[in-house]
């Protein structure tokens, strides 16, 4: 074996997820998966989904030592941090990516990784293992990142990008147990649910979004391989529904519309969900997803304050956001609406237009989130002089990083159950009442 890839979310230790109960395939680790077994190499993939550590750990200290490439993101840091420790002491070479190692390279390089891979990983890999891990070869492979001779950390260029997506092989979803996760999802939601990308990146940038895979960069897959993927998906797993999982689905209106007549073409109608952004929403493209039975769209509102939205830059009005929910609505397609509490520079005030602005949309469903600022991006400098790190790199997230100024946390709940409250068909004057109280109690409060 010249490659074991895994990651480190497991879904039955995370008591979250288990009430959520809608995982997905990694994606990304059979993207690589496909194209290193394209160029020959020996690769194996532990899914740890719904796996444990216990089973990954048993296979690293079993298995005569080779290469093994974990994927972390910000949310599973603990858990990759400690399939760093067995793999390093069973004896494995230990390759770390994902959109969190590179922000912190130091600090997964001195928790044991050999390296960390910045940016898109399939090329990187690809002369990595061509190279048979010769590290006096790694100056010359883009993307890396590792400790030198003299004990610095040394960066090679930038890692190369896949220009033709189209003619990169499909996520190897036949290496992992796919009927396992339809299996799931019909148990508890009575529908199965597949997840696949039509596209790799956002071109976009918001504030407080990562870039660290893709940068800026938007490179898309041709209407009819999406299509001839699609084909495929139905015929093998036939799922009750599709998770187009692209940052913004509906970017390209002429995409949109070549993949659909594609579609037709074909006969191929399974319904679907997506992400978009508002301002790339007019009454054709609505249609069009309609036709396409998109059931629902995600929408990232983030909040109903033009001032802060101007702050995220997000390039959009307010407007834009509402119009975009009512054709969706006008063409019978449910609305899911993203807000985030607790941006540089939001007071009261903009919380009260948020929850007036979720009024007007009334969403079929809203997610709120604290903002928390990640690694690498503007948001992140702009408050990094007022971070506040709740309990030690190794053992927190940075959705435990406080922000030493802003309003408690205490103070977000109450603007959760005022929302809550106001977005119920029939509001409850008491509770409202209460936790406008709340809101104005607490408004002083703030993270020390």
């Amino acid at each position: 074996m010249n490659l074991l890839l895994t990651h480190a979310y497991f879904l039955f230790e995370d008591p979250k997820e288990q009430q959520i109960m809608k995982p997905y395939a990694p994606l990304g680790l059979l993207y690589l998966s496909s194209h290193l077994r394209q160029q020959g190499f020996d690769v194996e993939i532990y899914d740890s989904t719904f796996g444990s550590k216990k089973e990954l750990f048993d296979l690293l200290q079993q298995s005569p030592p080779s290469t093994i490439g974990i994927y972390a993101n910000l949310m599973t840091r603990i858990t990759a941090l400690d399939i760093i420790a067995c793999a390093r002491a069973a004896g494995w070479n230990v390759i770390v990516g994902g959109p969190e190692p590179a922000n912190y390279a130091e600090q997964y390089l001195e928790a044991g990784a050999d390296l960390v891979i910045a940016g898109e990983a399939e090329l990187a890999l690809e002369r990595l293992l061509r190279c048979s891990f010769d590290r006096s070869r790694w100056g010359d492979i883009g993307g890396l990142i590792y400790f030198g001779p003299d004990g610095h950390v040394q960066r090679t260029a930038p890692a190369p990008l896949i220009r033709d997506l189209d003619a990169q092989p499909w996520p190897d979803r036949e290496r992992i147990n796919i009927d396992r996760y339809l299996t799931t999802w019909r148990s508890f939601h009575g529908q199965g649910s597949i997840s696949l990308i039509t596209a790799r990146g956002c071109p976009y940038k918001c504030n407080w979004c990562s870039h660290s895979v893709y940068g800026t960069t938007h490179r898309r897959r041709s209407p009819h391989a999406v299509v001839d993927e699609i084909e495929w998906i139905r015929e093998r797993y036939q799922p009750d529904m599709l998770w187009l999982a692209d940052d913004v689905f509906t970017i390209h209106h002429g995409w949109l519309f070549e993949y659909a007549a594609e579609m037709q073409k074909r006969n191929l109608v399974i319904p679907f969900e997506c992400i978009t952004r508002a301002d790339r929403l007019n009454s054709r493209v609505a249609a069009t997803l309609a036709e396409l039975k998109c059931f629902r769209v995600w929408i990232g509102s983030e909040s109903g304050s033009q001032r802060i939205l101007d702050a995220m830059q997000r390039q959009v009005t307010i407007e834009q956001v509402r119009s975009a929910v009512r054709l969706c609505k006008g063409h019978g397609i449910q609305t899911g609406m993203f807000l985030m509490w607790g941006y540089e520079g939001e007071e009261i005030e903009d919380i009260e237009k948020t929850i007036q602005h979720a009024k007007e949309c009334q969403p079929d469903v809203c997610f709120t989130t604290v903002s928390y600022p990640i690694k690498g991006t503007p948001y992140y400098e702009r408050v990094a002089s007022r971070l506040v790190r709740v309990g030690e790199w190794n053992k927190s997230t940075d959705r435990d990083i406080r922000i030493k100024g802003r309003h408690s946390r205490r103070f977000y709940q109450y603007a959760d159950e005022l929302l809550k409250n106001e977005l119920r068909p029939a509001a409850d004057p008491v509770i409202t009442a209460a936790a406008r109280r709340g809101l104005e109690e607490t408004r002083y409060e703030v993270e020390a």
